[in-house]
């Protein structure tokens, strides 16, 4: 789902929506997959999902898809979450750092080692990790 959200986002800007093959084709291009593996009817129900969801319309009687407003801030929220956040993380979480800091550390480095090692002893404490 994360890639159709990527897709939703990158045609988000088309001024007169996109097409469910336009939408298949960007979904394509973000996960490498062929026309076979991902075709115009896998992405129908991927959208019917994000229609549920209401982050997207349906623009009268067309075949075009217009992201909502509130439903666009809730999807770059969620990628940018996904990729800045989480994703760095865990991979942090998996491998303890070893050596001397950074002598220019920003205040974001000091939020994401906090934030590793606050999620390391979460997980700790859950028995997710060792």
């Amino acid at each position: 789902m994360s890639g159709a959200l990527q897709a939703l986002l990158a045609l988000a800007p088309s001024p007169q929506g996109f097409t469910i093959s336009e939408f298949a084709a960007q979904m394509r291009a973000i996960t490498g997959q062929s026309e076979v593996e991902y075709g115009v009817r896998r992405a129908a129900y991927d959208l019917k999902k994000i229609r549920g969801k209401e982050l997207v319309m349906k623009v009268g009687s067309s075949g075009h898809y217009q992201p909502l407003s509130l439903g666009l801030k809730t999807v770059a929220a969620l990628v940018v979450l996904r990729e800045k956040v989480i994703e760095p993380l865990l991979a942090g979480i998996a491998t303890p750092r070893v050596g001397r800091k950074l002598k220019n550390w920003s205040s974001i480095d000091q939020h994401y080692e906090t934030l590793r090692l606050d999620m390391r002893s979460l997980l700790q404490e859950l028995g997710v990790a060792a």
